[in-house]
């Protein structure tokens, strides 16, 4: 093969347009900015330190689809608690939880009619109307 053959063909593969590999879905639990802005400021209100305190979610029994979301406070993780970093904010998710929680985004809105937390979740296969229990 002579060289100008080989260029082209040299050529020819930079041209390809590569393909990466699907992404799969995000591992864990996402915090939207909107979301942060406001668990900080509660946070700071509640007089919660980043340093030691965090943001705990959770699912328990109960509420018209059979789960509910528990969303609170907590001065620092328990032992198999699962650590999430969003930069100075930490969320704690207990094992249990976790199972119901992977993959979904904590987002807030906030509009005339209503303002608060909602849970993005795709592992919820039906929810109520308030948006705070599911299954």
């Amino acid at each position: 093969m002579d060289q100008a053959v080989k260029d082209e063909a040299v050529e020819a593969v930079k041209e390809q347009p590569t393909r990466s590999a699907p992404q799969a879905p995000a591992k864990g639990i996402q915090v939207s900015p909107k979301a942060l802005a406001r668990i900080r400021s509660a946070m700071a209100k509640e007089d919660v330190s980043p340093e030691q305190g965090g943001l705990r979610l959770g699912v328990q029994g109960g509420g018209c689809s059979g789960l509910s979301y528990n969303i609170r406070f907590d001065t620092q993780p328990r032992e198999r608690d699962r650590v999430f970093q969003f930069e100075d904010v930490r969320v704690f998710v207990d094992p249990k939880s976790f199972i119901y929680l992977h993959g979904m985004t904590l987002d807030y809105n906030e509009t005339l009619m209503q303002q608060g937390f909602v849970f993005v979740n795709p592992n919820s296969t039906k929810s109520c109307g308030c948006g705070s229990s599911f299954s």
